[in-house]
């Protein structure tokens, strides 16, 4: 069942909402620069267990509302939090995949983890994902600029590019097809300001202010989120376990999508 509403500033958010009379919920925070419907390997399947489960398309992306304006870590975390109060949503997973796992870990940071009992990370942007002068790990910082760069010449070239590094196993050419529609569908302006804010914010803080359990899973050949991104997540936040996936790229819920799907009910069920 799908319906709008309203975040920050008044900010229609595009809400996908299955098996709303189940009392086990996982809201899903999709990544960069698709939207709810990456998850939908998830959705087929995780309903059928007697899981309720709730997508949301971030500001900018999917069929949600596209300001100019908003797409720091604070605003996206604030939209979580108008939809968690609206639905009236208590003792959730809340999970995230990539910038969505960021947007989590804000979250869980600026509302003190208001209504969610369980958080999972996946492939998560954090707690930076450039390098800085005093964190050696991530990207380099001109990567992401370069990304921009393209982003802002020729978007689909960017988001073909970026398809062809975010799956570690084979896909078919429809499925990277269909991949690169979802990207289309965001806003341009959206796309790129989401990059700057990789570079503007950090996670740290958020990071350590976790309290509740955490399960973190990040393909080893990650190419877009590295690796040991997943492993000092695990070291900052208290009560948190680290999946890794073997055979998995950045696209864990695809790339091992039946191990994928088996740890998340196992963990929302423990």
């Amino acid at each position: 069942m799908g319906y709008f509403i309203n975040g920050k500033n008044g900010v229609k958010l595009y809400v996908e909402d299955l098996n709303p009379e189940y009392e086990k919920t996982i809201l899903f925070l999709h990544g960069w620069p698709g939207n709810l419907n990456l998850f939908e390997y998830q959705f087929d399947q995780l309903p059928n267990y007697g899981f309720r489960c709730i997508g949301v398309d971030t500001r900018g992306f999917g069929n949600s509302d596209k300001p100019f304006h908003g797409y720091d870590y604070d605003t996206l975390a604030d939209d979580i939090r108008c939809v968690i109060d609206e639905l009236e949503l208590k003792n959730i997973t809340l999970v995230g995949h990539s910038t969505g796992g960021a947007i989590a870990i804000r979250y869980m940071g600026r509302h003190h983890g208001h209504g969610v009992s369980k958080l999972g990370l996946f492939a998560a942007a954090a707690p930076s994902l450039i390098k800085r002068p005093n964190f050696p790990h991530g990207l380099e910082e001109q990567t992401v600029k370069d990304m921009i760069n393209t982003t802002i010449t020729d978007r689909p070239q960017m988001l073909t590019d970026f398809g062809n590094i975010f799956f570690y196993q084979h896909v078919t050419c429809a499925l990277s097809d269909w991949f690169f529609q979802l990207g289309l569908q965001a806003a341009g302006w959206a796309t790129v300001a989401v990059e700057y804010t990789w570079i503007n914010e950090v996670l740290f803080n958020d990071l350590k202010s976790i309290e509740v359990p955490t399960l973190i899973i990040h393909g080893i050949h990650d190419k877009v989120v590295p690796f040991e991104l997943g492993e000092i997540q695990q070291q900052l936040i208290n009560n948190a376990v680290l999946l890794p996936f073997q055979f998995s790229g950045h696209a864990t819920f695809y790339d091992q999508k039946d191990e994928f799907n088996y740890e998340l009910m196992k963990f929302v069920n423990s």
